[in-house]
């Protein structure tokens, strides 16, 4: 009985189906028939014109991201937590060719408007210091707390206000979509984001993420970044066939509200005495003694341990309801 990761759970019955369909002779790369309606099928769902790129993986999304908006000189805020800083080998920085990352604070790795100043705040106007050109936020963030459209807008004026350019890791978005009940234009556009890392592979894909660019001029020297980095796919439209399956009938909502839902039977089993932070998407963290830890782990349970005396449970669009059933009540015999 997992609750690992949702990076492991399996490919949901449509991407299967739609990478089977796919499965005959098309054009190479991106040039493909399912690669050509993923711009339409994007700018539909966003409700404007945007460009939408498939890349394989999430690191190359937020890093391809992260090039169109900030030079090798520049510096891109994000919270010390993110994804970006401390689970990407470098990856953004690499991509850049050199930009610095600079850290800020919250709680449950969440930016507030304030937190951004003060990491602004540190930085010198002179030419001895890398001057900040990008903002970087997750939603759902490391820690599954969630941003509602007010919040991400609080940050969007202040990028504006700051020059700053907008990207959005979303490798859990659609979580964040299915907990904020809002459209996925009121989380992201609409409130100042220029590019959104769009995840699917946690929610039921297999092989496929989406980078987006409200602005289509910033993917114009993507196109070649995506390719000098070798994620230019020969058969690219595998990964786009899987992502339109995703999106006919809201199959990505459909799978981040069953994630979201098993997370939320084990914060109540769990209780606010043991919750580190409240359950927002489909990550719940507790805190458990190392024994506890164990005769979880006896019982079947795999889970990450998550700092002194906290462990991580994660779940996903498939997690067997009957298993975090057993959880739920396991937890509560603590």
């Amino acid at each position: 009985m997992r609750f690992f990761s949702d990076n492991a759970a399996a490919a949901c019955p449509e991407v299967m189906a739609a990478i089977a369909e796919a499965n005959r002779l098309d054009t190479a790369y991106d040039g493909d028939s399912y690669s050509k309606r993923l711009n339409a099928a994007f700018s539909e769902l966003f409700g404007k014109e945007v460009e939408a790129l498939w890349v394989a993986t999430g690191t190359a999304a937020n890093s391809l991201a992260l090039a169109a908006l900030c030079p090798p000189h520049g510096s891109i805020v994000c919270h010390r937590d993110a994804h970006i800083q401390n689970d990407e080998c470098g990856a953004p920085e690499f991509y850049t060719h050199g930009a610095k990352l600079v850290l800020a604070e919250g709680e449950g790795a969440k930016l507030t408007p304030e937190a951004v100043e003060a990491a602004l705040a540190t930085i010198r106007n002179d030419v001895h210091q890398v001057q900040p050109h990008a903002l970087s936020l997750t939603n759902a963030t490391e820690y599954g707390l969630v941003y509602n459209p007010d919040e991400v807008a609080a940050l969007g004026r202040l990028a504006k206000e700051r020059g700053l350019g907008f990207h959005m890791d979303g490798a859990r978005f659609a979580n964040a979509v299915a907990r904020a009940g809002c459209s996925p234009t009121d989380l992201t556009w609409k409130a100042g984001v220029d590019a959104l890392s769009f995840g699917f592979v946690k929610n039921g894909g297999m092989s496929a993420e989406v980078l987006i660019f409200f602005d289509p001029e910033l993917a114009k020297a993507t196109y070649y970044r995506r390719k000098r980095a070798g994620h230019l796919l020969s058969k690219g439209r595998y990964l786009a066939a899987q992502i339109l399956a995703m999106l006919k009938d809201d199959v990505w909502l459909r799978n981040a509200r069953a994630a979201n839902d098993a997370a939320a039977r084990l914060a109540v089993a769990a209780g606010p005495e043991r919750l580190v932070l409240p359950v927002e998407a489909n990550e719940v963290f507790i805190k458990v003694t190392a024994d506890e830890a164990q005769r979880l782990r006896e019982q079947g349970f795999d889970f990450y341990d998550w700092g002194p005396g906290e462990a991580r449970l994660v779940t996903s669009w498939d997690t067997d309801a009957a298993h975090v059933e057993a959880l739920a009540a396991a937890i509560r015999t603590l």
